[in-house]
């Protein structure tokens, strides 16, 4: 179902991405969860909602999407909140999403052991 919504989301057919997308995300998938979430952020097929677009975030990271995770980690640290910011961002990068490796640094600006285990973190999280 959540292939179906991308394909009318690729032919702009937001509205129908939107249906395919939620018929989807009542099953559990974490993905279109995801992708409800930048309709919801970019206000495609639906007016932009804030609320609504972190709250798919939020689904989409419980149920394992690191992109999801991430993003939850950049609206946290936009908002003042480095701790929940660090932590999505560990999840995040544990699961292989390799921007939060960068926000991490960032968030650890100075501390050297911080960006040592930084380093073993991308080092435990590369492809063999």
């Amino acid at each position: 179902m959540c292939q179906k919504g991308i394909r009318q989301k690729i032919r702009g057919n937001y509205s129908s991405a939107f249906e395919w997308y939620t018929k989807a995300a009542r099953l559990g998938d974490a993905d279109a969860h995801f992708r409800l979430a930048g309709l919801y952020n970019n206000g495609l097929g639906v007016e932009k909602d804030r609320e609504k677009e972190i709250h798919h975030l939020e689904e989409a990271a419980i149920g394992g999407h690191p992109n999801a995770r991430y993003s939850l980690g950049y609206i946290e640290g936009n908002n003042g909140k480095a701790e929940r910011a660090k932590k999505h961002c560990i999840i995040a990068a544990t699961q292989g999403n390799d921007l939060s490796i960068g926000m991490l640094m960032n968030i650890f600006k100075g501390d050297w052991s911080a960006k040592m285990n930084l380093l073993l973190l991308s080092v435990h999280t590369m492809p063999l």
